[in-house]
């Protein structure tokens, strides 16, 4: 019989050697029980008072803030970081090359470790006082997510014009058409969770346009358990809005791709309506060309070809890959390789038009087969020879 060193198998001495085995420290080193998720882009001016805000807010908490920053430009990383150094509760992550507010929260709810995972804006327009009651809610009764809502009995919009909550309560509506959930306030950007429900509908998630909560809701498995809880929207201290006409397009694109995003990519369907709308510009400069300006059909034919061409490609620029869209040298050599495949696709759709025209003799069925394979074409290598290039994007 072997007998070995005892102290191999003491267990003070085992849990002493391995790290995963020792006891869970205490005090300020105990773990975070609670992340505040802040996706920012130009927010400088308010980093150091949101900090200071959610510190006030959160004592006898453990707790961290994570900025997810989509590459500022006004200081706000550096702001971020100099914080960092100093208070290990505050974090960053830098993102190039990518942007928008659905996925900087799915980085930074990702990133933490914390049972309890909080989004909010970085612009101090969301109450932090209101942090300590959602973590209480979480904690006391068997919901999966507290939703800051301005609808609800005590809440309110602060100093909204007429037409920003005409517009908010259409797009509030419009949401019921992929979230079932009794929700007050959809569109709320500013709401906490527990980590395994997120966990279990990330992979669902869309990450498409800036409305987190409703992508949340629509891909969650299984019917999320919810509570809300009345806040005042507060007026924007400084840095300017992000809501424009793109965010309403992206909130639409949401709201497409979970209703058939299962079934066609949204995105491809946003390049085929481009597509058409490009068939009506082409024809219309054709028409211009040929009638007004008197030039023949061959460069009347080039020049609408060329025009429909860069119109396809800036509107696709601006709003279907708009999270990838080009500016400056990257936008030129973008248009090269967009204009190089499509006459690779208009080729495509030619020859296969032609090919099924012989063998059916039905000039709509290839025709429209021909188109088809040509917007597939398209659709597919712009995806990755223009918009799929590494520093797409990284301008936006």
């Amino acid at each position: 019989m072997v007998i070995q060193d005892a102290t191999l198998f003491d267990p003070v001495t085992a849990s002493e050697k391995d790290p995963a085995r020792r006891a869970l420290p205490s005090g300020r080193d105990a773990p975070i029980e609670l992340s505040i998720i802040v996706p920012t882009k130009n927010e400088a001016d308010n980093v150091v008072p949101l900090v200071t805000a959610l510190a006030a807010a959160l004592a006898g908490i453990r707790w961290e803030v994570v900025f997810v920053d989509d590459d500022s430009t006004d200081g706000t990383l550096e702001r971020v970081q100099s914080m960092a150094r100093r208070d290990r509760r505050v974090r960053c992550i830098h993102r190039i090359g990518r942007r928008g507010l659905t996925t900087a929260c799915v980085e930074g709810i990702l990133s933490s470790s914390a049972s309890y995972v909080a989004v909010m804006d970085g612009d101090l327009q969301h109450d932090e006082m209101l942090l300590p009651r959602m973590l209480a809610t979480l904690k006391t009764e068997p919901v999966d997510v507290v939703v800051g809502s301005r609808y609800v009995e005590g809440g309110g919009l602060g100093d909204w014009n007429a037409a920003r909550v005409r517009i908010s309560a259409l797009a509030a509506r419009l949401s019921r058409f992929v979230v079932k959930a009794d929700l007050s306030d959809p569109m709320s950007g500013f709401f906490m969770l527990r980590r395994e429900s997120f966990l279990a509908a990330v992979r669902r998630m869309s990450g498409q346009g800036f409305k987190i909560l409703i992508d949340y809701f629509a891909s969650s498995p299984t019917p999320l358990r919810f509570r809300e809880l009345p806040f005042v929207f507060r007026t924007r201290r400084s840095g300017e809005s992000k809501l424009d006409a793109l965010v309403v397009w992206e909130y639409l694109a949401l709201l497409a791709d979970k209703l058939f995003g299962r079934v066609v990519p949204v995105r491809f369907l946003l390049f085929a309506l481009v597509g058409g709308l490009g068939v009506g510009v082409h024809l219309a400069i054709l028409w211009t060309a040929f009638h007004f300006v008197g030039l023949a059909f061959p460069p009347a034919q080039t020049t609408a070809t060329i025009v429909a061409m860069a119109f396809n490609y800036v509107v696709n620029n601006l709003f279907t890959y708009r999270d990838r869209r080009l500016k400056g040298a990257t936008f030129l050599w973008g248009f090269a390789s967009f204009a190089l495949v499509c006459s690779l696709g208009a080729a495509a759709n030619v020859g296969v038009a032609s090919f099924l025209f012989g063998t059916s003799r039905s000039w709509w069925l290839s025709g429209l087969a021909g188109a088809i394979v040509g917007s597939v074409f398209n659709y597919s290598m712009t995806s990755i020879f223009t918009w799929g290039r590494p520093g797409a994007g990284a301008r936006a």
